[in-house]
Parts: C-alpha cells; structure tokens; sequence
C-alpha cells in the first residue's frame, strides 16, 4: 500500500471544517479522517495491482570498462485499465546507468520499452536482482508497491587500450613471416618442404644433396613453428594494488596479457595463464583455439588484488606442474627489491633452467619525474631524493633478475604490452623457444 503527498494535502484542505462544529471537533476531526480514509480506499482500489504488470529486464552479457551498454525493461500491462508506473531497478552505483528509474504511463494490453545506457567506472560481477514496481492510483491519493526479485549478472570487463597495437603487430609479423595463409610459411626453423630454386632465394636456403639427386637447384622451405607455449603468470598480491597513472598495475598488467595473447593466439601458439597471490586463484590451460582470449578475460576480470603477501614459490610449483614443457613464462609483478629477493629470486632457478622467462612490470612515470626535477623546496628535494633511491634499488634488482637468467620488461603504461609483445615477436624469431 502507497500513501501519496497529495493525500496529506487533501486531509490539510479539511482540516478547516473543524471550525464549522466548535462544539465537537474531535467529532469533525473523526469525520474527516473517515472522509480521507475512503477516498484513499477508492483510490487504491482503482489502482492496476502489480501483479498485471510483467516486467522483463535485457542486460547485456559483458561490458568494456571504456565502452557503454544498454539495459531495458519491457513493461507489459495485462489488465484492461490505464496503469500510471513507476519502476526502479537496484544497479550498482557503479555501472553508471543514465537512469536507474522510469516513469510510464500504459494503457491496457499494451507493452513499452524503456532504456538506459550504463557507462561502468569498475570491472567486476555485478548481480542484478530487486525490482520495485509503483502504480499510482488515478485519484492520486494512494497507490500498490511490488518489490520482485529478477536475479541477473552483468559482467565488466577490463580495458584492452593495446587492443589497436597487438593487431597491427599481428598483421605486421604475418607480412614478416612471409604469410600469405594460415599456414605462416617464411622465415622460422621447422622445414615445410623442397621446392624449386627461384631469383629471390636466398643461396643459404640451398639444400646441396636435394640439388644433386634432381640435377636443378632446390631449397629448403620452412615455417615458423607453430604450438609453441606462452603462459602468463599474474601476481594478484598487494604490490599489483598500488596505482600508477591512475589505474592499479593489475589493471595494467590484464592489458599486457590481453594484448599478448592476441598475437601468439594469432601467430598459432598456444597461451595459458595462471593468477596467484597467497594462493593459485586461477588457471587457464594453454590452448591456440580461436576462444582463448575470451577464456583468459573471463578468469581474470573480476580479480582484485589480495592484500598480502604473493607467494611465488607455490605459484612457480603449480606452474611447472602444469606446463611441463619448454615454454615463455611471463610474470607480471612489481619490482620491489626486498620482497623480490626474499620471495622471488630463490624461486626463480626452478623455471630458469627449462624456460625462457620474462617479467613485465610497469614503471611509475612520475618518480622518473621526480627523480629529474630540479628541488626547489624541502619537500621537492625530499621527494628527489626518495625517488632518486627508489630508481636505483629498481635498477639494482633488474640487474640481479637479468642475471639469474630472466628478461626484464620494464615500460611506463602505455608501453609495457607493446614492449612484451616486441619481445615475444624477438623470441619466436630467433628460435629460442
């Protein structure tokens, strides 16, 4: 049941009569009340009940944090009679929807859609579920309240703003490669086939013996080898939630991956992901299908990171158990010199000495700034000399990753995916996987 504002102000335009019946008001105020309790009873009985009312809400099935979605509601009125609604859905403050409440009025045995486009400022799970319905009452003194329960999902995924590069890198190392089909026939080291000697040839690709036997110059033909491994390794621990240019290095290192896995996934490798903090959050077995990427978004969009501690020797175990053969594992962490030599570093010769390793990590732009600023305070010469240390304890521990037999890749955002990817293209080219 639903009181209106204009039934207080009807009760207020009474209130007068008081004074017509000075002998007995409390009798008049009784009267008006019952005056005022009947035309609201008339009121709400005239009013469509909600339960003639069918909504049914159409959500997408995901959204990109940097693009907008639609959500509608299709609201049917089965009675015969005009219905004045109001309906008001329970979206999460941060979908950003454009309106989370519609005003409509239906006649009877009809239907209207009403929309909102949702414009998300965080990634993650988002259920749907309570669902009010208010019809006023054609008097407008009363009106029905219905609160239903339309369970839905609505999934936000992370930004891919290297989505533009990994393409055009794709399509770039096809040309490369000599591709002109899937079959990415060119410049690897796995032999495809003899053929004939052509002007453009190169005299090393000369296969001598074949040249005796058929009496005319042949060449050896090859491809670049296909399933190859490349896994991406995500800490999810409390160094991935400090922010650089506004954005926590998660969300920097989920581009990374996104971006590299569009490129081995299109130059016929396969990619597999493992997420890990305290413990292994989640696994995506290597695969080359076409689906892949979808799969390693799907495992890793609604993460936050754990505030605690990673624990890399576990991560590494699960990794080597799972991925026994020769692969490029990438780890996307922070370089922070204390806690990499402590966790990281003696974990590292377990994946060395049968992997090419890789980490990706992403460089804070502004302590570079700091650090080449000329002070001009106390606290400007503060923030120079704590950056300044923080640059060189960096330095220090690539130099100490590098020679324990990892690459690293160290970029400011918007740079990291490309520089991985150059690199994962330098990799497959000189055969070391």
């Amino acid at each position: 049941m639903v009181f209106q504002p204009r039934l207080a102000l009807f009760a207020a335009l009474l209130t007068p009569a008081v004074f017509l019946f000075p002998e007995h008001p409390w009798w008049a105020l009784l009267g008006i009340a019952v005056v005022v309790a009947l035309v609201w009873l008339i009121d709400w009985l005239l009013t469509v009940s909600p339960n003639d009312i069918r909504v049914e809400r159409s959500t997408p099935s995901s959204i990109t944090l940097d693009r907008s979605g639609t959500v509608s509601w299709q609201v049917t009125n089965v009675s015969d009679r005009t219905a004045r609604l109001k309906l008001a859905d329970g979206l999460a403050p941060s979908l950003m929807a454009d309106a989370r409440r519609a005003s409509i009025d239906l006649d009877g045995t009809r239907t209207a859609t009403v929309e909102t486009d949702l414009h998300p400022i965080r990634r993650g799970r988002f259920a749907l579920g309570e669902l009010v319905i208010r019809i006023d009452g054609p008097l407008g003194f009363g009106g029905r309240q219905q609160t239903r329960w339309e369970p839905d999902e609505l999934r936000v995924f992370p930004r891919f703003p290297s989505r533009a590069e990994a393409e055009l890198r794709l399509r770039r190392s096809r040309l490369d490669m000599g591709l002109r089909s899937a079959r990415m026939r060119g410049g690897g080291s796995e032999f495809e086939q003899l053929r004939d000697f052509t002007p453009d040839d190169e005299f090393r690709k000369i296969d001598w013996s074949a040249t005796a036997r058929a009496n005319r110059m042949i060449v050896r033909t090859y491809r670049t080898e296909r399933n190859q491994t490349v896994i991406n390794v995500m800490d999810n621990g409390r160094l991935m939630a400090g922010q650089v240019a506004g954005v926590p290095r998660v969300e920097h290192a989920m581009d990374a991956i996104m971006a590299l896995t569009t490129v081995s996934i299109g130059l016929g490798d396969r990619t597999g992901l493992l997420i890990f903090d305290g413990d292994v959050r989640a696994t995506v077995p290597a695969s080359a299908r076409s689906t892949q990427l979808s799969r390693i978004i799907n495992a890793m969009f609604d993460l936050e990171p754990v505030l605690a501690e990673s624990d890399y020797h576990g991560a590494f175990t699960e990794t080597l158990t799972r991925f026994s053969r020769r692969t490029m594992l990438v780890i996307h962490t922070e370089l922070v010199e204390q806690t990499l030599n402590e966790f990281l570093l003696p974990a590292l010769p377990l994946l060395t000495r049968s992997h090419v390793v890789v980490l990706a990590t992403v460089r804070d732009p502004q302590v570079d700034e700091w650090a080449s600023m000329v002070p001009k305070n106390a606290e400007e010469a503060h923030r120079h000399a704590a950056s300044r240390a923080s640059l060189a304890e960096r330095e220090r521990t690539i130099r100490e990753l590098r020679r324990n037999g990892a690459a690293v890749i160290d970029a400011v955002p918007g740079k990291l995916a490309a520089r991985l990817m150059d690199h994962y293209l330098d990799v497959k080219a000189r055969g070391k996987l």
